[in-house]
């Protein structure tokens, strides 16, 4: 599984997901975490969402890629 360096504290765990007619196991991240700690790390919350937005939600790196969630998008 690939991990998201540097935002080990934002993984909530692993999830099945289908990728390329395959059921393959990824790990889940917290995005609300992860822009939490780009914040304390100096960007606005606006920039630390389209950090992550372009920077890891739009890098593909193969089928093993983790995925994100936007818990404050679910309310």
């Amino acid at each position: 599984m690939l991990k998201i360096d540097g935002h080990e504290n934002a993984s909530i765990g692993q999830a099945y997901i289908w990728r390329d007619r395959a059921q393959v196991l990824v790990l889940v991240y917290d995005a609300e975490v992860i822009r939490a700690n780009l914040m304390k790390g100096g960007m606005s919350s606006d920039e630390a969402r389209e950090y992550i937005e372009y920077n890891i939600e739009g890098a593909y790196m193969g089928e093993h890629t983790p995925v994100l969630v936007w818990p404050e998008d679910l309310q």
